[in-house]
């Protein structure tokens, strides 16, 4: 609650849970976050994508009230980080990159521990980690330590460590990486089913699957900034095109090939060193105008536009550290 010119009191809306204004975090001469502006809403997935060193895990620090801001201002739950981290982090449940569990411990004592950090009764420790061992699939694995368990069960037990305080909004720094497909799956289900009990959640992911499968909405990040944002569906509309047509020639011969495909119905045509790409509202069509020309690729492929599409067209394909 603030007092607005002329002496009227404006409410924060309910529902906005986190509202950053430009929101700024420099390290020395270096600006990791340059002056962004988001709101998180209640019972929300919302996503922070970007290359490596786009700004994300500095955001998801002073979200989490573990880095102060430097500049711009942060409200998270109607609260100053800064004065009130404290109230804020017994609210939040944080999954970092890492997994920080104890692996001399068994599953078990690695929830009923943590739960005694946040003051909560042991019956309620007790209560809350049989439901949510139940809940990351691990109750048979609950006497077992943790040292000799795979990635992917870590990392289950340490979605279900942070939510041993039934917080109010979850806060995950890149989820999955590091798993392997079949682990990274069973996470997102886990996740996703979260987000069916309404939970909120704020995940930074450089996996556009990842962030196409559970995001309500996002934004893309890249040197500090935010280069768009909206939900998947509407970036993809945005900054992409209904389809993509793929097209694989023979080697070294993808340059010559672009210059032969003018007037091909296409939006934009994207030449790579190993394919050809034209962004297309009809795939069949384009390449059907591509034949008509006597060219014949190798190989040819249509597909729907990804957020890969979107992501890649907004930050390049540099490779970053």
């Amino acid at each position: 609650m603030s007092e607005a010119p002329g002496n009227v009191t404006v409410v924060a809306a309910p529902d906005i849970l986190i509202r950053a204004k430009g929101l700024t975090k420099t390290f020395g001469d270096f600006t990791a976050v340059a002056g962004i502006d988001f709101e998180l809403t209640r019972g929300e997935v919302f996503g922070f994508l970007g290359p490596n060193g786009a700004g994300k895990s500095s955001t998801m620090r002073m979200i989490g009230c573990v880095s102060p801001p430097s500049g711009g201002e942060l409200s998270i739950f109607g609260l100053d980080p800064v004065r009130d981290g404290q109230a804020i982090r017994a609210r939040l449940g944080v999954v970092p990159q890492e997994d920080t569990l104890d692996v001399e411990l068994t599953v078990r004592e690695n929830l009923l521990i943590y739960g005694r950090y946040f003051g909560l009764r042991r019956d309620v420790i007790r209560e809350r980690t049989a439901r949510l061992l139940e809940f990351v699939q691990l109750t048979e694995r609950a006497d077992d330590e943790v040292e000799p368990l795979s990635g992917g069960m870590k990392r289950r037990l340490t979605i279900a460590r942070s939510l041993i305080s039934d917080p109010e909004v979850l806060l995950l720094d890149e989820p999955t990486t590091g798993l392997d497909p079949q682990a990274r799956h069973v996470v997102w289900d886990r996740l996703y089913r979260l987000k069916q009990q309404g939970v909120t959640l704020v995940l930074t992911t450089h996996y556009m699957d990842e962030a196409e499968q559970l995001c309500d909405r996002l934004v893309v990040m890249d040197g500090g900034k935010i280069a768009a944002e909206g939900s998947p569906r509407e970036l993809i509309d945005r900054y992409s095109t209904a389809e993509v047509l793929e097209l694989r020639f023979g080697l070294d011969e993808h340059e010559k090939m672009a210059g032969k495909l003018e007037g091909v119905p296409a939006e934009r045509i994207e030449v790579l060193a190993d394919r050809i790409l034209l962004y297309t509202a009809d795939g069949d069509a384009a390449l059907g105008a591509v034949r008509a020309r006597g060219l014949e690729p190798v190989t040819s492929l249509v597909r729907r536009s990804t957020l890969e599409d979107v992501f890649l067209r907004l930050t390049g394909r540099r490779l970053e550290d």
